[in-house]
Order: C-alpha cells, then structure tokens, then sequence
C-alpha cells in the first residue's frame, strides 16, 4: 500500500476539522434528524484533490466528531459519511484539478458527488440503520431521499464553486517566464 503524503495527512485534518465545524452549522428539514449543510461540499473538494482515502477519512473522522459532541456516534451515517468521501475520491481520483477546470471536469465531479450521495443515503446508510439499530422502514427512507437531496443539491453547487475557485489560484506548469533584464 502506498504510503500517505504529509500534504495528504495534513489535508485529512484540515478536512475532518471542516467537516467538523460545517457539521455544526446546520438548518433542519421537515424530516426529522436530517438537516441541511455544507460538510459534504468540504468533503467531496477535498475527496477530489487528495482522492479516496483521504475522502473516506474526512467523513469518517468528520462524522464521528459531530456526532460524538451531540448525541452519541451514529454509525451507520458515520460509515455513509465516510463512503462518500471514498466514492468521489475513487470517481474523480484522475482528474488533474491543479491544471485547470473545465466542463467536463465539472460534470465528471457532479456525477461523482450524485452517485456518491445517492449510494450513502439511498442505500447504505439506511441498510446499516436496520442492520445496526433496528429502525422502522418508513422513516429510513424519508431522511435518506432528503438527506440525499440536501447533500446532493449543496455539494454541487459549493463544491463546484470552490472546486472552481480552487483552480483559479493554482499556478499552472509552464505558465511562469523568467524576466529579462
């Protein structure tokens, strides 16, 4: 297994902080325990520039630090939170951000970031919930769709946003002339 860049293991905690921080910060929905917020634009950013390992670490660290610092790790979104991050990461892992952006990388990271939540909260988050804590059908389903629909509708449009931003302030390779005199 290739070893962790310090960058990587740096970008992890900064990440997982974030995620932290965007995971306090959050408006509810009608649905109950399901609210809206920005941690997964954080997550699939950072997912996409440091790839899987690092997204599956910001979601899991990220995730189990909100939740132990409200009601107790839940962990089956835990696990959906950091399944995300691996997803994105893995779907985006060749694109080369630091060289620009352009449509098809736009699409590319959106298609990721729908798969991703589509999977988390439409699949494995209320699975586990069954599997793990026995909850009733009905109600996995509602908060997973507005789950889904929050983080997919926010991921896409922050992160694109500061996906773009992002690559605005890279220097790109080639781009630096040394000056006469």
């Amino acid at each position: 297994m290739k070893k962790l860049s310090v960058k990587t293991v740096v970008a992890i905690g900064i990440g997982a902080a974030l995620f932290f921080v965007l995971g306090k910060i959050s408006i509810p929905t009608p649905v109950p325990n399901t609210y809206i917020s920005l941690q997964y634009a954080i997550e699939a950013v950072f997912a996409t520039l440091f790839g899987p390992i690092a997204g599956l670490l910001i979601g899991l660290i990220g995730h189990t630090l909100v939740d132990a610092t409200s009601y107790g790790p839940w962990w089956s979104w835990i696990i959906a939170s950091a399944c995300v991050g691996l997803i994105i990461g893995l779907i985006t892992m060749k694109l080369d951000i630091n060289e620009g952006i352009d449509t098809k990388k736009i699409v590319t990271f959106n298609v990721a970031q729908i798969i991703a939540h589509l999977l988390a909260w439409g699949l494995i988050a209320p699975v586990l919930d069954i599997v793990i804590y026995s909850e009733p059908i009905e109600k996995l389903f509602a908060q997973g769709l507005m789950a889904g629909v929050a983080n997919i509708i926010t991921t896409g449009v922050v992160g694109t946003l500061l996906l773009i931003a992002y690559a605005e302030t890279v220097v790109k390779r080639g781009s630096l002339k040394k000056e006469e005199d």
